[in-house]
């Protein structure tokens, strides 16, 4: 019997009730065609109806045109269990206004519970999470009022505190991506920019008696793939669906650049360094943070310039990793996350979060959001914008040296750069250091405990957690430090009794003439 169907027909092979898994992250590998044409029917008949929506990575470009916002509809779905959130507005207008169900649990450890889920152990038993919001002694990862279910349970192991994630008894439905399939449904993904959790989502849906549908570019005769070119065998995959070239971009940057996939090797020489702006200074007083060769990951948005400052100053040696799966290279950025400019390696996302979870990475530069007087940090959640905790819980709790980057304020800040110091023009209206964050996603507490060293770098101040107090180290040239630090925060920080100045090489319009360790 041939595997080979429509969307349409994808579309009826998913019943009122299902658990339904779907495989993305923000605008790579995901089944657009089959998700859209699964809204189609829903909107045309009613059905099907009270689905239960599971998902590592959201996947959506931050309006309501792309991706899972697509399921966004009233009736749908019953309830949503998701790591990132941020570029799915749609699906948090469902969780706020209490419409569904929903969970916020980390990326690395929904990817990995795939895996228990698949050989039905008893699910994910860790440390990550630990202190932070979903914890059970917090919110569990619980998302708004009507969501009771416990999916997170404390446990004591050898006299330490553990989290054990609960599996689920069954996935009725798995939407997964690839690039070419043969007539018996063996997957490939030559051109896809990572692999994500195609196989163990692929084995925990049939595993647990329910159905994998894949989405392809193409498909081929049997016998034509190199049999060690299969990401998920065909004994795993049920059914195949032709996207269309429309519906089958490599990410939501473009169609397909065969850099990101390893057809070709791009020049890296061209890429353009960065303006003199706050974004520059943060990730430059960052990078001055970096050891050689070191194992690296770089959050989403202003960690980012890292990379390009590391890029400009000609600091070889580092690897780059990204969370989807993707070692050495380049990061992309915006929609593009989660892919690299000609990446050394490329694994499962849920074999690179067990070397994250195990310590594998030496330093860590992630985004500042929130900051309250302990050190805690909150990325995820700010009244009604969900922006979730992706990865970062997992990598923030694992990594020996954290580096948080952010501007001082938010909403309105205006600042000039040049000639050594810094000139603030217009002071942000939104304070981010404040007495107390919305939700813990990164623990001070479990960081003290964990002898981890951690460093909160912006354009104006760079404070650390000493001893497990939340300290002030640095200073900016050209400002005041009463005026335009304390009294823009909530709370009064320590202060360092060897208060620095910051470098002026930050805040000149010139290579700094930076090495590996400056």
């Amino acid at each position: 019997m041939s595997k080979v169907i429509t969307p349409e027909e994808a579309a009826l092979l998913v019943k009122d009730g299902d658990r339904i898994v779907m495989s993305g992250f923000i605008g790579m590998c995901h089944p657009q065609e089959l998700t859209y044409a699964l809204e189609d029917r829903f909107l045309k008949t009613g059905a099907p109806k009270d689905l239960d929506l599971f998902f590592p990575t959201n996947v959506g470009d931050g309006t309501d045109k792309l991706g899972m916002n697509h399921l966004a509809h009233e009736g749908l779905l019953r309830s949503i269990v998701g790591g990132h959130w941020n570029l799915v507005p749609a699906l948090q207008k469902l969780v706020t206004e209490n419409k569904v169900k929903a969970w916020n649990l980390p990326i690395g450890t929904l990817a990995q519970l795939l895996r228990e889920i698949a050989a039905k152990r008893p699910g994910v038993i860790t440390k990550i999470g630990l202190n932070t919001f979903v914890d059970p002694r917090l919110q569990g990862g619980k998302m708004n009022d009507i969501t009771d279910e416990d999916l997170v349970e404390l446990m004591e192991i050898d006299g330490e505190e553990y989290l054990r994630y609960k599996p689920f008894k069954q996935i009725n439905i798995g939407f997964i991506r690839g690039t070419y399939a043969d007539e018996n449904g063996n997957l490939t993904m030559d051109k896809e920019a990572a692999f994500l959790e195609a196989l163990p989502m692929a084995e925990a849906v049939k595993n647990t008696g329910g159905i994998v549908i894949a989405q392809v570019e193409d498909i081929v005769q049997n016998g034509t793939l190199d049999p060690k070119d299969v990401k998920v065998p065909g004994i795993m995959v049920d059914y195949v669906v032709k996207g269309t070239p429309a519906n089958h971009w490599q990410t939501y940057m473009d169609p397909y650049k065969p850099e990101f996939s390893g057809q070709i090797k791009k020049p890296l020489d061209a890429l353009t360094p960065m303006p003199l702006n706050a974004r520059k200074v943060i990730s430059r007083r960052a990078a001055m943070e970096l050891v050689p060769n070191a194992i690296l990951n770089l959050g989403i948005g202003i960690p980012e310039g890292v990379a390009n400052v590391a890029n400009e100053e000609g600091i070889s040696g580092l690897k780059m990793t990204v969370e989807a799966g993707n070692i050495g290279g380049v990061p992309a950025s915006g929609v593009g996350f989660g892919a690299a400019t000609n990446p050394e390696a490329t694994v499962d996302s849920p074999a690179l979060f067990d070397f994250y979870d195990g310590g594998g990475l030496d330093e860590a530069f992630l985004g500042l959001a929130e900051c309250d007087r302990n050190g805690n940090i909150n990325v995820s959640r700010f009244g009604p914008k969900i922006a979730g905790c992706g990865g970062f819980i997992n990598i923030t709790q694992s990594t020996p040296v954290v580096v948080f980057c952010g501007t001082f304020t938010a909403k309105g800040l205006k600042e000039e750069f040049g000639n050594g110091t810094l000139t603030i023009v217009n002071e942000g209206q939104v304070k981010k250091f404040k007495n107390d964050v919305e939700q813990i996603t990164f623990s001070a507490e479990y960081a003290k405990k964990s002898g981890q060293k951690v460093m909160y770098i912006t354009e104006r101040a760079v404070f650390e957690l000493r001893d497990g107090v939340f300290t002030l180290t640095e200073i900016a040239p050209g400002i005041d430090l009463q005026k335009d630090v304390l009294d823009q925060m909530d709370f009064v920080p320590a202060v360092a009794d060897d208060l620095k100045i910051m470098d002026e090489r930050i805040f000149m319009d010139k290579p700094m003439g930076l090495s590996s360790k400056s």
